[in-house]
């Protein structure tokens, strides 16, 4: 989406990532006890969003292979776990210095099954998976001082998203190995190539055989690793619908359960804030992979005596976005995950004009092949619209107006989620005195979607329970 009056003064010039940096194989197994192997289920599909070009094989996990896996960790368990932290230590920081040789092969391989543009793989995503790893290295040889204990629980079972396929590989096996446990991991079935190029890496890093296997599927994979009985720790990042089956499986067999679920943050601009500051931030709120994060600032809440001032700013900054090849390092909003996400986008956006809210998206041309959506913004919105309630997943942005703080407190708390929330102004005790009030787990303030490994995230009500990163990502891996 071009800027017309700026591309009158400078001719775009596409820069795009050589594809040849990834070797993508044809075919790929499960990754069991240190070696990949044959699934005995059928095999799926995994497509390139922006093209719709299929990838690659992938081999489906069936519940004996599930089982495979998890006596292969449960045997590797007695070896990693008995051996010292300063030990364990060294593999995690082996590990993440081969993610930071192999960087750039990772964010290409990121960006093209999972349609994120480069720049966002290639700048964010895989400096935080290294930095995770380096993180919890220093972590392995200090749990005593942790305060949570220091005995792990045993293997943990894990089943990640396609939003962050590395990254939030990163959020769960760092921590998991630092304390101890071993690892059966399951990727999303639209994005498991950077788990498998993973496998790679631990077997490059010379780790253990079974101390981390990786078992591909959909559904019905993961379930099978959540019931498994000899796992005892369950750890789900996903959505809301799909952490209640997990916690009702879980109920009662004394498995230590973390999720991470949906979000509705708002982001919340008061007439004192720095208009230009506030509109990056809420771009990069919503905008950011699409709108593919659970902490999106999807409903933006402005001050009621800014409101035009700010609408006018986002516009104009939407115009500048670029919409295109996600291997394109010009490239600002890459393409939809999945057919399937991309029609929950288009249904509930057309639900929002349904129920009477305004709808804009900036000058876009859509590419004819792949899987996409133009920055959308809503306004008219109402706190009874289902835009307003419903965590979309996408580009689509709902806005709402306030006139007091303790309007804009109720108006984003009425919500059943509480991920996360941002707040724009120059007053650093009205910022103390929104957090104190926010029911969210994290509260950014002049500033949106930054993570540091030693800062923990995690929600309340139905965004799950448990924290992850930081101090606190440890517990969750422990016996306390």
């Amino acid at each position: 989406m071009p800027d017309t009056k700026f591309d009158t003064m400078f001719d775009y010039a596409p820069a795009p990532e050589s594809r040849d940096v990834v070797e993508v194989k044809s075919s790929y197994g499960l990754f069991i006890d240190g070696e990949f192997v044959d699934g005995s289920g059928p095999s799926f599909k995994t497509v390139n969003p922006a093209t719709e070009e299929t990838l690659a094989e992938v081999a489906t996990a069936s519940a004996d292979d599930v089982d495979r896996a998890v006596r292969a960790a449960r045997k590797a368990f007695g070896v990693w776990s008995a051996l010292p932290g300063g030990e364990r230590a060294k593999y995690l920081f082996r590990i993440a210095r081969i993610v930071q040789e192999r960087a750039r092969e990772l964010a290409v391989l990121e960006s093209l099954d999972n349609g994120k543009p480069i720049r966002e793989s290639r700048d964010v995503d895989v400096p935080l998976v290294a930095a995770h790893f380096f993180y919890y290295a220093g972590w392995a040889d200090k749990l005593e001082y942790a305060g949570f204990g220091s005995r792990p629980l045993g293997v943990a079972g894990q089943v990640i998203p396609w939003n962050f396929p590395l990254l939030m590989l990163a959020w769960k096996i760092a921590p998991a190995l630092a304390c101890g446990n071993t690892v059966v991991l399951k990727p999303a079935e639209t994005t498991p190539l950077t788990a498998l190029l993973f496998a790679d890496i631990c077997r490059q890093a010379e780790l253990p055989p079974g101390v981390v296997n990786i078992v591909t599927g959909a559904g019905e994979t993961g379930a099978a690793v959540v019931a498994h009985p000899d796992v005892d720790k369950v750890a789900f990042t996903g959505s809301t619908e799909v952490g209640r089956v997990i916690a009702r499986a879980v109920a009662g067999t004394g498995k230590k359960l973390t999720l991470e679920l949906g979000g509705k943050a708002a982001n919340i601009v008061f007439d004192d804030a720095a208009i230009d500051q506030a509109v990056e931030g809420i771009v990069n709120g919503i905008f950011f992979n699409q709108g593919h994060v659970c902490c999106a600032g999807s409903r933006l809440l402005v001050q009621e005596s800014v409101q035009e001032e700010v609408l006018a700013a986002l516009k104009r900054r939407l115009g500048t976005l670029r919409l295109g090849d996600p291997l394109d390092k010009n490239t600002d909003i890459g393409a939809i995950n999945s057919a399937e996400q991309l029609a929950k986008i288009r249904r509930l956006s057309d639900i929002g004009e349904s129920e009477g809210a305004e709808r804009w998206s900036p000058a876009c041309e859509l590419p004819e092949r792949g899987f996409w959506f133009p920055p959308t913004v809503f306004t008219g919105v109402a706190q009874s619209h289902r835009i307003a309630r419903e965590e979309i997943f996408g580009p689509v942005l709902s806005v709402l107006t306030f006139r007091t703080p303790a309007e804009a407190v109720e108006k984003a708390n009425n919500t059943p989620y509480g991920l996360s929330a941002g707040v724009w102004t120059e007053k650093g005790s009205r910022i103390l005195w929104m957090a104190d009030r926010l029911r969210a787990g994290v509260v950014w303030a002049n500033t949106f979607n930054k993570f540091d490994p030693a800062s923990p995230f995690g929600g309340y009500k139905e965004s799950g329970y448990g924290r992850e990163g930081g101090l606190h990502g440890l517990e969750a891996y422990l016996d306390v």
